[in-house]
C-alpha cells in the first residue's frame, strides 16, 4: 500500500495529484500444491499535490491437489501523505484498511476426494482472509534507496474456515496421501496475529528502464489463534510468530511519461514454522501495465 509498496520512482518534485491505473497479473507458487493466479486493478487518485488515495481490487483463482477456487479477493483502501521533502529525499506516510469480501470458507473441494460432500478447503485455496485489517506505515525515498516500515492489525476477525483433514480421509473421504494433508496447518475460525514489515530497496534509474532489488522481512509479533476441533476451545498456536523473509527484484520499462510495463519477482528466503493463514509462497511473479494521467 501507498508509501510501503515496492518499485517507487523518485522525483525531486513530488506530485501526488497525478492519477494512475495499473492492470496486473500475478502468479504464485505456494509451499504446498496450490498455484495461485491473481488479476488486479490498482487505482491511484491524487487529492492534492502532496496526498493521494489508493484502491486495489483483486480477483483470485487457485488450483491444487484438493480442488479449485475462484472469487474476488479482499479490497484495500489507503491514503498517503507527503510528510517532509527536500532536494534529496521524501518522507511519506500511509494509513489504510483491508476489507474482506468473504469469510475464508470456500468449499469448492474435489467431490471425488470427499465422497461427494462439500467441505471447507485450507486457507491456501481461499480468495479471502476474512479479517478487516488496519494498515499504517511510512517510507524514506531517495534516488537510490527506499526504506519503509509498516504494521497490519486485524481489527475484526470474521474467518469461518473449518478445514479438517479428516474430511479427506476414510471413512469420510479417500485422499490417497494422509501425510500430504499434514502440510496444511489447521485454521478453524482463524484469528490472525499482528504483522510488522520492513522494506529495503536499491534502485537504478535510466532514461527508459528502472531496476530494483530488495528485501522484505515481515515479522508476526503475536500468535495466531484457532478453535481446537477436538475440545472446542480457543488456542494460540506455537510457531506462528517470527520472520518471513522475501527477496525481490523488479524492472520497469517506460514507453513515455504516461505509460509503462513492470515485472516483479519475489523468492522465499525464510518462513515461519506454522502458517495457518496460507500466505506462504515459494515464489511470486507479477506483470503489470501502468497508465498515468
Amino acid at each position: 500500500m501507498g508509501a510501503m509498496q515496492p518499485a517507487q520512482i523518485y522525483t525531486k518534485k513530488i506530485n501526488f495529484k497525478l492519477k494512475s491505473i495499473e492492470f496486473g497479473q500475478n502468479f504464485s507458487k505456494t509451499t504446498t500444491s496450490p498455484n495461485i493466479l491473481i488479476t488486479f486493478v490498482d487505482f491511484n487518485f491524487g487529492v492534492t499535490e502532496k496526498s493521494s488515495f489508493q484502491i486495489k481490487v483483486p480477483f483470485q483463482y487457485a488450483t491444487g491437489n484438493l480442488g479449485s477456487t475462484a472469487g474476488m479477493g479482499d479490497i484495500s483502501f489507503s491514503y498517503t501523505q507527503n510528510l517532509k521533502s527536500s532536494e534529496t529525499y521524501h518522507i511519506n506516510g500511509t494509513v489504510g484498511f483491508k476489507v474482506p469480501l468473504g469469510k475464508g470458507d470456500n468449499q469448492d473441494s474435489d467431490p471425488v476426494l470427499t465422497g461427494g460432500r462439500s467441505v471447507d478447503l485450507p486457507m491456501y485455496y481461499q480468495p479471502n482472509l476474512g479479517t478487516f485489517d488496519f494498515v499504517a506505515g511510512a517510507s524514506y525515498l531517495t534516488q537510490k534507496w527506499l526504506f519503509a516500515a509498516g504494521i497490519q492489525i486485524p481489527l475484526i476477525q470474521n474467518n469461518e474456515n473449518d478445514w479438517r483433514k479428516t474430511d479427506f480421509l476414510p471413512p469420510l473421504g479417500n485422499y490417497p496421501s494422509p501425510a500430504y494433508l499434514d502440510n496444511y496447518d489447521p485454521a478453524n475460525n482463524l484469528e490472525r496475529g499482528i504483522d510488522v514489515m520492513v522494506r529495503a530497496q536499491r534502485s537504478w534509474n535510466f532514461s527508459r528502464w528502472d531496476l530494483y532489488v530488495g528485501l522484505l522481512p515481515i515479522f508476526r509479533i503475536s500468535k495466531d489463534e484457532i478453535t481446537d476441533t477436538e475440545t472446542g476451545e480457543r488456542v494460540k498456536l506455537d510457531g506462528t510468530t517470527g520472520l518471513a523473509l522475501t527477496a525481490l527484484a523488479s524492472t520497469a520499462y517506460n514507453f513515455n511519461t504516461t505509460s509503462a510495463i513492470k515485472f516483479l519477482g519475489g523468492f522465499k528466503l525464510a518462513e515461519r514454522d506454522v502458517n495457518p493463514d496460507g500466505l506462504t509462497r515459494e515464489s511470486v511473479f507479477t506483470l503489470s501495465y501502468i497508465k498515468r494521467f
